[in-house]
């Protein structure tokens, strides 16, 4: 009580402290009261109602869980006192006493606290389980929010009671009684009680991090074999065998002081004096006293009482220390007596500073021996029997010196039981004056009043001494003790004053037993927040504290000798079976990530023949067998093949005569390489991770492990067991192997016999037939006939399935460029600060960081060690491997930025450090705790609770999933009144039940999942409600989980979150959510209806073409597609690629069918950014001087296309322009058979969002009056207008434009065809008036025929010329019309709006020619018909041709460059 008592106090400081510095930085805290988690104390009000809520909670599982329904559960809440585990402990006590107790009964407790490992091995159970969650180590570890994300861990007591039988091996044969572990164990938990627990503060110097327990058993392995018998008997001390343990433990206190000691004549050395009391003090006193003694008096045998006694205590020690060398110097140097007084001193400080004694006598260290050595007795029967007294405690905040601990051999030690404290006694007894809102109001004045008999004790500032630690959780709080009988008086006049529900909230209450029972008890009540049960089918039963005492002559100590210590029981590791060695050594082994600092027990296999077997007699021996490996964690496996560095032999079925067929594979170039690499995997985790140490591992065998087991129907009338194997193998060393443990497996009985036991009438069941019954979920109605048909009768419910697709825009991920232009820092800084950044407070200082305290004041938003990233900020990319960044992340560093510029400017001069020192970053703020509230501010961000996930994984993104949460929720209540029973006759094996899998099976192993697939829940042991539809909203890659098991991170697999039509209590909630629809689920857990009833499909198409042509956009990465070799592929320029549809979904999830067409080809996009000029379908005979122009474009473009990579070779028409060789080009494809697909085409005039460059879109509102500056593409093109287009319909969509015009979007892309333009149509076009509506889709003269037709009355930009050559009557054309004139040769184009930046500036590098031309008046061409791919030309030398010599100059040749790295600027 008095340890909970200081930690309540030190957290309400710790709250206040922040309210306080928050409130100082102008910071304006929440109105509402914050949570005081001091309230999970017995007797408050959140107790009181968290009591209901597990009693509704425990009647509702059993009521609706079939899993629940065969157990019982025993509350034991806030009313009955004591701590939770020991009341665990009092029950396994009473179980063991009763007669019909199963001594292989299994047993497994949940919780970190270590204490729980002590309490394990007291109650010497042989199958006990500690369940873990996994420990994650460091400030960036996220906590998870559901037991499905976490990683939880058993810690087997068993195989931790063999690692300490080879802890002791050593004194096995040389103790002069009998060896027994059990009682080894005992001794082990009580040296445990020396270092500290919840009871009794650690012996000084005696920490676990400073290598005690080491220490400990040392000593303990030299005492005991002069014993005669074990120190702890079943919890009762032997105080004799405890003294002299007690006396060779002491030893250490001098062999600890003397780096005090050495310290102290450092000192003297330097100054020439001796240390004074203050500066000789390594603690703070707490009274007023002050301690100094001159040495020289102490010499001069000037008498003192309190040194006196020490120094006999001393004296004694050293007479010890004589009796077992057998010499004895009485007179010691002035070196040694210097030591013995300087420690006297030490520990006459310890005393009065410590433990506030003003004169330390023979008395004062009397009463210190005898009262710990008190503490130590009531904790061992606190262990092993029970509370033995509820009004004892521990009266001092330290412990005393072991040398000090003697002379107690015949104490008399006895407890006195006493009454536990009340719920409201026990409140104001361990809560600050701060929590006394928990407390009911008549008490309040007990703890502020200055009057009130016990306001000492409740201080508001106290002292807190770390006393050896080095965490401040660790720290001793230095409190008043509370004495009982103050306390119980002072609370007589306040009982008069509390209400009714007070006075029951203050009193004591039973247990409560819950049985189930197949009787409907009717409707249960709910307390808040959650439904009523309608069916009650649980039995509640009170049992009182007392009833679970067991006397102390029926109470049975050890382990129970009808123990069945030699049986394998399934999921309990054993280190039988092997033979081994052990040693203690330092080898690094991980367990939770992290290494081990200290001293490993290291397993030795030893083999049991010399020589290694052939490879082919091991191949015989193992081949198509069951084994078992992963020794001492054993688990079944079946080999499929055995290998050595020489060859590889396959199991490929088996022989009639019973014989294993194979197949043999030599182990050469990769193959060897890859054993090898294997071998060196399976030689380091076993070592690494398991401390094994294999030896030299020649063989391996090669086997899937056991993944589960799967109730199959034989002839319809029997049920059998068939096992189900992984589908990734795992090696293993063949000396690792255990080949046969069947004599020693504890049977396991089958639930089933026949199909009717396994399919009762009432059941539930999911069909999983293909077709539009698939992931339904059925009631058996009859099974009698199954034996004669196969069939089950089912009631199916059906109703129409939504259909999930894309709707939301998101904002594409930036590249580290871009998204560092759009926060005004460099690259290099965006790494930086997004991943960590560790600050060191204080001065710069040469001393290694590893130790020292740092902040991390880094956004965390990337890890590439772990390889994980921030959802909604942060993305890796799966092809360049570079980090991407969001609008979400981008605004983030933007906030940052402005909020702390002084900060960006300290870290911008020195980015290369890898930790940074408070100085170097505010050298005028030191001491300002800065860091501290950098480190602050980003807690509050909502950064900090995004979820992180794998890289790779794939996500929708908030907006996306909000959207089609509204879509499905609105198909749903189209649905509410379509609902359908079909009474169909179902075979057995188209029928899933979950209980008839164990393990992880998956409900349909052919079964993929993607993004947008409908799924249904069927599991019953889940948060999840059986039967619970929902959305696929995001993959998450398996995390890299150090495992036990190598084969289990082999065979991870991706988890699924899921988005259910119905929120359920238990659920995730999701950013823009208010309810708990979310959850993530294994694949084991879900059968996918998308994939069973081939929706697809259906699910692509659902989407109208005009209002999304794609569920998904591809990624705006510079990678290679599977079908074409662009270097433009899906890259964006400027504020990236935007797609106008409403169809902008996140990059990672999946590209439908309907999408992939319009999407994946870059050279179609290339085609598209280039063919914007193209001509008007309706010329059919181009002018001569618009082929002049042609073959002066091709001759350019001839000469520019082996040094300019991103010219592509489309089977362009061969002209009569001599060109140099072509080289075999790789990126050649046939594309006449496949039409154009636009990308910067708007196929969706109707209801898009406002465009963002270069995807102009003139249907939004703003472009009915002319587009405004953001609108623009491209900064030159600012403050100018583009040209008019009468063919524009506001009300035109892409199916209509596709029905109505036999030219828009449907003829293929002719390569052949030049630029040519017609001066005349294009004049005209410049002064034409406004057509009629119906003639829409005839002529669109001069406009891109690609594009959609532009509105009427919208103004007209003025292009300003550009910089490079270019013709005067163009020229002067443009200034008179104050149009943009679209030219005819490809080069002419770079001026085009539409064409991003990357083409016109690689186009810029080709000199444009310097002979002047002019656009006739004449009708624009027809298209010509598509044509079969030209021959390829013969190769010519080149020759001098006057048209190319005057419209052409010999260019440099320049180096390639990606699109990716050429410069933006952001609108």
């Amino acid at each position: 009580m008095n340890q909970q008592r200081g930690r309540r106090f030190r957290s309400a400081r710790e709250a206040d402290k922040l309210e306080e510095r928050a409130r100082e930085k102008g910071e304006v805290l929440p109105k509402e009261k914050r949570f005081d988690s001091n309230c999970i104390t017995p007797g408050t009000v959140f107790m009181a109602r968290l009591h209901e809520q597990l009693k509704y909670f425990v009647k509702h599982k059993m009521s609706t869980d079939p899993l629940w329904a065969k157990v019982r559960v025993i509350l034991s809440g806030h009313e009955t006192p004591g701590e939770g585990e020991h009341k665990i402990m009092d029950y396994i006590r009473w179980a063991r006493s009763q007669p019909e107790y199963d001594p292989n009964t299994r047993h497994c407790l949940y919780g970190l606290d270590a204490d729980l490992i002590m309490l394990g091995m007291c109650t010497h159970e042989p199958h006990f389980a500690l369940l873990r969650e996994e420990v994650k180590f460091g400030k960036t570890t996220q906590r998870v929010t559901c037991p499905e994300e976490t990683n939880f861990y058993l810690l087997h007591l068993s195989l931790l009671r063999q690692y300490l039988e080879q802890e002791f091996i050593l004194i096995k044969d040389v103790l002069p009684f009998e060896y027994d572990l059990e009682k080894i164990v005992d001794d082990w938990v009580l040296m445990g009680f020396l270092v500290g627990n919840d009871f009794i503060p650690n012996l000084p110097n005696m920490h676990i991090s400073n290598d005690a327990l080491p220490l400990l058993y040392k000593t303990y392995m030299t005492v005991l074999p002069t014993l005669d018998g074990y120190i702890n008997e079943s919890g009762e001390l032997n105080l004799g065998r405890f003294e002299i343990f007690m006396q060779e433990l002491a030893k250490i206190d001098k062999e600890k002081f003397q780096d005090t000691y050495l310290d102290m004549k450092y000192f003297e050395s330097k100054t020439g004096r001796r240390m004074n009391a203050n500066e000789r003090k390594e603690y703070k006193p707490n009274n007023d006293e002050t301690f100094n003694v001159n040495i020289e008096d102490i010499k001069a045998n000037k008498p003192d009482d309190e040194l006196q006694a020490l120094i006999n205590a001393t004296d004694d020690m050293l007479l010890d220390d004589a009796d077992s060398d057998g010499v004895y110097e009485s007179e010691t140097s002035d070196d040694e007596a210097n030591f013995n007084m300087e420690f006297i001193l030490h520990k006459k400080d310890y005393y009065m500073n410590k433990l506030d004694y003003s004169k330390v006598t023979d008395e004062v260290l009397a009463s210190q021996a005898e009262g710990y050595v008190r503490a130590i007795q009531w904790n061992l029967y606190y262990y092993y029997r029970g509370c033995p007294s509820w009004c004892w405690f521990y009266p001092h905040h330290y412990a005393p010196y072991m040398s000090d601990i003697k002379g107690f051999k015949d104490l008399k030690i006895e407890f006195e039981l006493g009454e536990p404290f009340k719920p409201f006694e026990q409140l104001l007894a361990v809560l600050p004056a701060a929590s006394k809102h928990l407390l009911p109001s008549p008490f309040h004045e007990l703890m502020t009043d200055e009057e009130s008999p016990i306001i000492d004790y409740y201080p508001v500032n106290f002292d807190t001494d770390l006393n050896g630690k080095k965490n401040d959780w660790e720290a001793v709080v230095l409190i008043p003790f509370i004495e009982e009988d103050n306390l119980l008086a002072a609370m007589i006049p306040c009982y008069q004053r509390l209400t009714d529900e007070e006075r029951r909230r203050n009193s004591f209450g039973p247990m409560l037993v819950y049985n189930w029972t197949n009787e409907n008890l009717g409707a249960i009540p709910a307390p808040e927040y959650f439904p009523p049960i309608k069916e009650c089918h649980a039995i509640e039963k009170q049992i009182w504290r007392e009833e679970l005492d067991v006397p102390l002559k029926q109470l049975k100590s050890g382990m129970l000798p009808n123990a069945r210590r030699d049986l394998l029981f399934p999921g309990f590791p054993t280190m039988r079976h092997l033979k081994y060695k052990t040693q203690l050594k330092k080898c690094k082994v991980k367990v939770f990530d992290q290494p081990s600092r200290n001293e490993n027990m290291i397993i030795q296999l030893i083999k049991e023949k010399e020589d290694t077997p052939s490879i082919d007699e091991v191949a015989q021996n193992f081949l198509g067998k069951t084994i078992w490996v992963g020794w001492p964690h054993l688990t079944r496996a079946k080999v499929i093949s055995v290998s050595n560095e020489k060859m590889r032999l396959h199991h490929t079925g088996t022989q009639s005569d019973g014989v294993a067929s194979l197949s043999t594979e030599q182990n050469t170039g990769n193959l060897l390489s890859q054993w090898r690499s294997e071998r060196a995997t399976i030689i380091d985790h076993n070592m690494n991770r398991l401390g094994i140490e294999l030896g030299d591992v020649n063989i391996i065998i090669h086997a899937t492990n056991l993944r589960g087991y799967k109730y199959l129907i034989n002839n319809n009338s029997q049920v059998a067991v068939e096992p189900e194997w992984c589908t990734v193998p795992c090696g293993y060393a063949l000396q690792a192997v255990v080949k046969d443990v069947h004599a020693h497996i504890a049977a396991v009985a089958t639930r089933y016999s026949t199909p009717e036991e396994a399919f009762p009438p009432g059941d539930k069941v999911f069909l999983i037939t293909q077709g539009p019954y698939y992931g339904c979920m059925a009631k058996v109605i009859d099974s009698d006939g199954v034996s004669r048909s196969g069939r089950i009768r089912v009631q199916v419910h059906e109703r129409p399935e939504p259909t999930a697709s894309a709707h939301a825009y998101v904002p594409p991920y930036k590249s580290a460029h871009h998204a560092a232009a759009a926060c005004g820092i460099t690259p290099q800084m965006l790494s930086r600060i997004t991943g960590s950044v560790f600050v060191v407070p204080g001065a710069r200082r040469e001393m290694p960081t590893d130790a020292m305290s740092k902040i991390n004041i880094g956004l965390n938003l990337k890890f590439n060690k772990k390889n994980q990233e921030v959802s909604g900020y942060t993305r890796r990319c799966s092809f360049t491997n570079s980090w991407m960044y969001s609008e979400r992340c981008v605004n983030l560093v933007s906030e940052y930025v402005a909020h702390y510029p002084q900060l960006f400017d300290a870290l911008a001069r020195s980015l290369d450090r890898d930790v940074f020192f408070e100085s170097d970053l505010w050298p005028e703020a030191m001491g300002e705790k800065k860091a501290q509230d950098v480190a602050l501010w980003l807690s509050q961000q909502p950064h900090s609770t995004a979820v992180r996930r794998e890289c790779g994984s794939e996500a929708l993104e908030p907006e996306e999933m909000k959207q089609l949460a509204q879509s499905i929720d609105t198909q749903n209540e189209n649905f509410i009144n379509q609902d359908k029973n079909i009474a169909l006759q179902v075979k057995l094996n188209l029928l899933y039940k979950p209980d008839l899998h164990e393990g992880n099976i998956s409900p349909d192993p052919k079964a993929d999942f993607q993004i947008y697939d409908r799924v249904v829940c069927v599991a019953n042991n889940m948060t999840v409600p059986l039967g619970a539809k929902g959305t696929v909203t995001a993959i998450y890659q398996p995390s890299a989980t150090n495992t036990v098991r190598l084969s289990d991170k082999l065979n991870s697999e991706p988890t699924y979150q899921v988005l259910f039509d119905e929120p359920f209590p238990g659920g995730m909630q999701e950013e823009l959510f208010d309810t708990p629809r979310f959850y993530r689920l294994f694949s084991t857990c879900l059968l996918n209806i998308s994939y069973g009833r081939r929706l697809r499909s259906a699910a692509a198409r659902s989407a109208p073409i005009g209002e999304a042509a794609a569920t998904r956009r591809a990624p705006n990465l510079l990678k290679r597609d599977h079908d074409h070799h662009s270097a433009f592929a899906n890259y964006s320029p400027t504020k990236d690629r935007t797609s106008v549809t409403d169809n902008n979904c996140n990059a990672n999830s999946p590209i439908t069918a309907a999408s992939t067409s319009a999407q994946d080809g870059s050279t179609e996009l290339l085609k598209s950014l280039l063919k914007i000029s193209m001509p008007n379908p309706t010329q059919t005979t181009p002018s001569k001087t618009n082929v002049e122009m042609e073959k002066v474009a091709n001759q350019q473009m001839a000469n520019q296309q082996s040094d300019n990579w991103r010219t592509k070779n489309d089977n362009t028409q061969q002209t009569a322009t001599p060109q140099r060789p072509q080289p075999a080009n790789w990126r050649k494809e046939n594309q006449q058979s496949r039409p154009v697909q636009n990308e910067w085409t708007n196929n969706n005039f109707k209801n898009t969002p406002m465009p963002i460059p270069p995807f102009p879109n003139f249907n939004q509102t703003p472009f009915s009056r002319g587009p405004v500056a953001n609108q623009i593409p491209f900064p030159q093109f600012q403050q100018h207008k583009f040209p008019p287009n009468p063919n524009f319909n506001p009300n035109n969509s892409y199916q209509n434009s596709i029905n109505q015009n036999p030219h828009f979007n449907r003829t293929p892309y002719n390569p052949n065809l030049g630029q040519v333009y017609n001066q005349k149509s294009y004049s005209t076009q410049l002064n034409r008036t406004v057509p009629p509506k119906n003639n829409v889709h005839e002529k669109r003269d001069g406009f891109p025929q690609h594009l959609p037709p532009v509105k009427h009355n919208i103004p007209t930009v003025s292009v300003p010329s550009s910089s490079w050559p270019i013709d005067k009557t163009v020229r002067n054309q443009e200034c008179n019309t104050g149009v943009q004139i679209p030219h005819s040769a490809p080069e002419k184009c770079i001026n085009n709006p539409f064409v991003p930046l990357q083409v016109q500036t690689s186009q810029r590098r080709v000199q444009t020619t310097s002979e002047s031309y002019s656009v006739e008046n004449k009708e624009i061409a027809a298209p010509l018909p598509v044509q079969p791919p030209p021959a390829p030309a013969q190769t010519q030398p080149p020759q001098d041709n006057a048209e190319t010599t005057n419209t052409s100059r010999v260019q440099k040749k320049r180096r390639h460059r990606l699109a990716a790295n050429l410069p933006f600027r952001e609108n």
